[in-house]
């Protein structure tokens, strides 16, 4: 691909993708190619509690996941809202990046765990910048936010070309 081609599709990719990953309510979805893979050579971990990219807070997974992440029995009520809303959208990034990383072709599986991945460092930085008020921080969020979108558009192109 031309350095001209990948800007493009870069720039195309964070304009597309800058809409969801800013709608607080937004379900994250895994890029097709991912699905695909993951359904021909990937290894099969719902039982795990891991098959669900689109699961919701509330979902009966949370329970298995609050365990896997030695947080079972924690009340998440309790918790402040940042707090909760970042085990919200974590327990929808996890399975996504867990599922991607199972892809038998390893060049796939990078690419959509990491799309995963750099979902929830968005994720992150946007409760960060709802919540947070050091103006280091919310500075690092927005690069954070940027440079995230960036690249997972860039894999996103990337997987569109070449998983197939």
């Amino acid at each position: 691909m031309t350095i001209a081609k990948t800007i493009f599709a870069a720039a195309l990719g964070a304009t597309s993708l800058s809409m969801p990953v800013f709608a607080q309510d937004a379900a994250f979805k895994l890029p097709e190619q991912c699905i695909a893979a993951a359904a021909a050579g990937g290894m099969d971990h719902s039982a795990m509690g891991h098959g669900n990219a689109q699961a919701k807070p509330g979902d009966g997974m949370n329970t298995g996941m609050m365990e896997m992440m030695g947080m079972g029995g924690v009340d998440l009520e309790s918790m402040p809202a940042h707090v909760k809303e970042n085990m919200g959208k974590m327990m929808v990034t996890m399975p996504a990046m867990h599922e991607g990383m199972m892809i038998e072709n390893p060049d796939v599986a990078f690419a959509c765990g990491m799309i995963a991945h750099h979902q929830g460092a968005i994720d992150m930085a946007q409760v960060l910048l709802a919540h947070g008020e050091n103006p280091e921080m919310r500075k690092l969020a927005d690069e954070i936010i940027a440079a995230q979108v960036g690249e997972i558009a860039l894999m996103t192109s990337w997987l569109a070309e070449n998983a197939k």
